[in-house]
C-alpha cells in the first residue's frame, strides 16, 4: 500500500492530483491505450513542441503546442493524453474545451512524476481557419517551478532481520549496508521513477542474502509542495532467513544427478546467496553437459533452514561436431573442428578434442575430464600434437600431461606429470631435438569484480615444475612460470547530465618466467620461453621477442620478463558516456639465456575498447621501438 500525505493548504491541488497516481501504484502515466487502439487504427502524431505547425492529418480536430524547458516539453508533447483525441475530426469547440480541463490535470500529474509539483500552467484554445488540416491549436505553456528535493529518508525492517535480532551481527550488517546503499539520499532530486528505483533497489539487496522471499509492506512519500521537500519511508519485511537444502535435479536422463550435484556444488547448510546460487548455474551450465540449466530456490511450503534447491536442466547429447573461423593479427585466418564426448566408453570421463589450422599453428589436441568428487577435485588427462613457428624456427612438438585439478570460485589448483618432445626444423644449424618429463604445481587466483570483463581488482597465476631433460646428457631442471593482472581506478567519468559513471583506471600486467638448469643441458622449446603479439608486447608479432643468436635467428630462452602499463578511460560523445574507451599503453618485454643478457624491447601505442554484447573488443595500433614498425592488433573476449 503507498500513502502519500501533503502539506500547506496554497499548494493542494498538485498534491491532489499526485496523491491519486501514487495510490494507484504506478498506473502508467502513458496514454491508456496505444495509438493502435484507436479507432482511426493510426497512431496519433504529437504537434511539434516548438511551435512550428507540426505534422498533422487530414482531419486533425486539432494541432498541440507545448511551450516550456527543453526536457519537460518534450516529455509532455509525448505523453499528455489529450492527443488521443486529435484523430476525431467532428470534435467540436464545447468538447475540446472539456477536454483541455482534463489536460490540466493530467500535465500536473506528469510534471509530479518528475518532481515539479508547484507548476504554472496556461492553457489556450485558438481558432486557425487557415489551417485546412485542423480548424483549431491547443497551446499549453508550462512554468515548471522550483523541482522538489528529498529532506528526509527512512528504511525500516520487519521480519527475521528486524531490529528485534540485535544479537545477529550477520542481520545487523545486511540492514546497515541496505540503508548506506539506498538510491535516493537527502539533498537529491525527487522523482516518481528516482523513488520506485530506490525501493526496488533495496529489496533487490535484501532478497539477495538470506531473505529471498522479502517484500515490501509500507512506502509513503510525503510531499510538502510549499516547500518543495518530499520525506520518504519505506519498511520491507525480510520474512524468514532461508539456508541452501539439497539439490533436486529434474530433467536428467543421461548424466546422473549425483555429477551434477558435484559439478554444481550448492553450499549446502549455508545462508541463502543468490550470487552463489548464480555461481552454481554458471558451473553446471558450463561444463558441457547441458543446453540449458536454471537454478531456483524452492521457498514454497518448505522448511526455511533447508531450502531445496530445484535444477531444471536440458541435457546435451553424448557427442557433437563443432566447427569454427576466427581471425587474429596473431595468427591470420583460423579454422578449427572441435568433438566433444560427453560420456567416453569405460572411463565415462568428458573428452573435447580439437584441430586448429592457422598461419603459425596447426595443432591437434584431447582434454579428458572426470566429474569432480565431493571435494571437488578432478582427474585429468591430456595430449597435443603442435606444429608452429617459434622464432626463426618451425618446431614440431608433442606434449602429454595427467594429473587431479580443482576448480573454485576464485582459485584453480593443480598437480600434474608432463612429458614434452620438440625439434626444430629449417636448417642445420636449428637447435637440437630435445625431451624432458616433469611433475607440476599450478595455482591461479582471480578476483576480478566481473569476470568476463574486469574493471577492478587483480589476477595472480604461479606454475612451477620439476624435472629431467632426457637427450643427450640428462640434466635436471626447474621451471618457474608467473603471470599478474592488476586494475587500479583513478577516478569516476559521467555525461554532463548523467547519474550513472564509470571509472577510469590504470591497468598494469606483469609477466616472468626461468628454466633453471645446467648451460649444456637440452630442453625443449615447449618449456623455454618467447613473447611478443596480441596479449604480451604489443608492437611486435606473435612470439618474435627470443633470444638472438650470433647469426641473427630467433630461438626460444631460458628467461623472460614481460612488463606493461595502460591507461583506459570512458569516452564520453555528446555529453553521454558509450560503451567506448580509450586506451594508451607501454609495454616491455625481454628473452634471453642469460638474465644479464635479457633486453628489453619497447612497444608504445594507443587504442579504444568496446564493451560489446559478446564481451570486450580491443584494437589496438601499436609501434615496435626495436622493429621499426608499427602494427594493429585485435582481440575479442577477456581470459586470465
Amino acid at each position: 500500500m503507498y500513502r502519500v500525505a501533503y502539506f500547506k493548504a496554497p499548494a493542494w491541488m498538485p498534491a491532489l492530483f499526485l496523491s491519486g497516481v501514487i495510490s494507484l501504484q504506478g498506473c502508467s502515466l502513458l496514454p491508456k491505450k496505444d495509438a493502435s487502439d484507436d479507432e482511426s487504427g493510426a497512431r496519433p502524431v504529437a504537434g511539434d513542441a516548438r511551435g512550428d505547425g507540426g505534422a498533422t492529418r487530414q482531419g486533425d480536430a486539432f494541432t498541440l503546442q507545448v511551450r516550456g524547458p527543453d526536457d519537460l516539453r518534450d516529455y509532455l508533447a509525448l505523453h499528455l493524453e489529450i492527443q488521443r483525441y486529435r484523430q476525431i475530426p467532428d470534435l467540436g469547440a464545447s468538447e475540446l474545451s472539456r477536454l483541455m480541463v482534463a489536460a490540466e490535470a493530467n500535465a500536473r500529474e506528469l510534471l509530479g512524476t518528475l518532481g515539479y509539483f508547484t507548476p504554472t500552467l496556461t492553457l489556450e484554445l485558438r481558432e486557425t481557419p487557415g489551417n485546412t488540416r485542423a480548424p483549431r491549436e491547443v497551446v499549453i505553456t508550462v512554468e515548471p517551478g522550483v523541482q522538489t528535493r528529498v529532506a528526509a529518508f527512512q528504511v525500516d525492517f520487519g521480519g527475521a532481520i528486524s531490529n528485534e535480532r540485535p544479537d545477529d551481527p550477520v542481520a545487523r550488517a545486511q540492514r546497515d549496508a541496505i540503508r548506506s546503499a539506498w538510491g535516493l539520499r537527502t539533498g537529491e532530486l525527487f522523482t516518481q521513477q528516482a523513488w520506485d528505483n530506490a525501493k526496488a533497489g533495496g529489496l533487490r539487496n535484501l532478497t539477495a542474502k538470506r531473505y529471498a522471499t522479502a517484500s515490501i509492506t509500507r512506502s509513503q512519500a510525503e510531499i510538502d509542495a510549499d516547500r518543495n521537500e518530499a520525506r520518504l519511508g519505506v519498511t520491507y519485511d525480510s520474512g524468514p532467513a532461508y539456508r541452501f537444502g539439497p539439490l533436486d535435479v529434474r530433467g536428467a536422463r543421461r548424466y546422473s544427478a549425483d555429477g551434477a550435484r558435484r559439478i554444481a556444488r550448492v553450499p549446502t547448510g549455508t545462508d541463502y546467496d543468490q550470487q552463489k546460487l548464480l555461481d552454481a548455474q554458471q558451473r553446471l551450465a558450463s561444463s558441457g553437459y547441458y543446453d540449458s540449466v536454471f537454478l531456483t530456490l524452492d521457498t514454497d511450503g518448505t522448511d526455511p533452514e533447508s531450502a531445496p534447491v530445484i535444477a531444471q536442466v536440458r541435457e546435451a547429447p553424448y557427442q557433437k561436431l563443432v566447427a569454427g573461423v576466427g581471425f587474429t593479427t596473431d595468427s591470420g585466418a583460423r579454422l578449427s573442428l572441435d568433438h566433444v564426448h560427453n560420456q567416453m566408453p569405460l572411463l565415462g570421463w568428458r573428452a573435447v578434442s580439437r584441430l586448429v589450422l592457422d598461419r603459425e599453428t596447426q595443432s591437434l589436441g584431447t582434454d579428458w575430464n572426470a566429474i569432480p568428487d565431493d571435494r571437488g577435485w578432478r582427474w585429468f588427462g591430456s595430449g597435443l600434437l603442435k606444429r608452429e613457428i617459434t622464432g626463426s624456427y618451425d618446431v614440431n612438438s608433442g606434449r602429454v600431461r595427467g594429473g587431479r585439478g580443482k576448480t573454485g570460485d576464485h582459485i584453480d589448483r593443480s598437480y600434474f606429470l608432463q612429458y614434452d618432445y620438440a625439434t626444430y626444423t629449417g636448417g642445420a644449424d636449428a637447435p637440437p631435438s630435445a625431451s624432458a618429463i616433469s611433475a607440476n604445481w599450478g595455482w591461479t587466483g582471480r578476483y576480478f569484480d566481473n569476470a568476463g570483463s574486469p574493471t577492478r581488482g587483480q589476477g595472480l597465476a604461479l606454475e612451477v615444475g620439476l624435472g629431467q631433460t632426457l637427450i643427450g646428457e640428462r640434466a635436471p631442471f626447474i621451471r618457474t612460470y608467473g603471470r599478474w593482472l592488476g586494475f587500479v581506478p583513478l577516478g569516476e567519468v559521467r555525461g554532463a547530465q548523467e547519474s550513472a559513471a564509470r571509472s577510469s583506471r590504470l591497468q598494469f600486467r606483469a609477466e616472468a618466467g626461468a628454466f633453471i638448469a645446467r648451460d649444456n643441458a637440452q630442453a625443449p622449446a615447449t618449456l623455454l620461453f618467447l613473447t611478443g603479439g596480441d596479449t604480451t608486447v604489443r608492437g611486435y608479432s606473435y612470439r618474435q621477442i627470443g633470444t638472438e643468436r650470433a647469426d641473427g635467428q630467433i630461438v626460444a630462452g631460458r628467461y623472460m620478463s614481460v612488463g606493461s602499463v595502460e591507461w583506459q578511460r570512458p569516452i564520453v560523445w555528446n555529453g553521454k558516456l558509450t560503451d567506448f574507451e580509450s586506451a594508451v599503453f607501454v609495454d616491455a618485454g625481454a628473452v634471453a639465456d642469460q638474465v644479464s643478457e635479457l633486453k628489453t624491447k619497447v612497444g608504445v601505442g594507443f587504442g579504444t575498447r568496446w564493451r560489446s554484447p559478446v564481451g570486450p573488443v580491443q584494437a589496438d595500433l601499436a609501434y615496435g621501438v626495436a622493429a621499426k614498425k608499427v602494427r594493429l592488433h585485435l582481440r575479442l573476449g577477456f581470459t586470465f
